[in-house]
């Protein structure tokens, strides 16, 4: 298993890439307060075979997008099965 980040060169990145066996699983955006899909999420979801995209906050809205989904923290860990 592995965590890192992603960033280009136009700065545009997103905080947590997971990764199994050098395979991406999943990448992770956290803010601090509900808001739409991130521009980097959206631009990066287009072009990297990351098969999921969660923005993360620390308040109560959740809706699912394509690729991407923007929760609560606390139920981005039940969806990952981390009690």
């Amino acid at each position: 298993m592995e965590l890192r980040y992603l960033r280009d060169t136009d700065k545009r990145e997103v905080d947590f890439v997971v990764l199994k066996n050098r395979t991406p699983l999943f990448a992770v955006e956290c803010k601090s307060g509900e808001k739409a899909i991130g521009s980097a999420i959206r631009y990066f979801a287009e072009r990297t075979p990351i098969p999921r995209f969660y923005q993360v906050h620390a308040r109560e809205k959740y809706f699912s997008t394509g690729k991407a989904t923007v929760l609560p923290f606390i139920r981005f860990c039940e969806e990952l099965d981390m009690p």
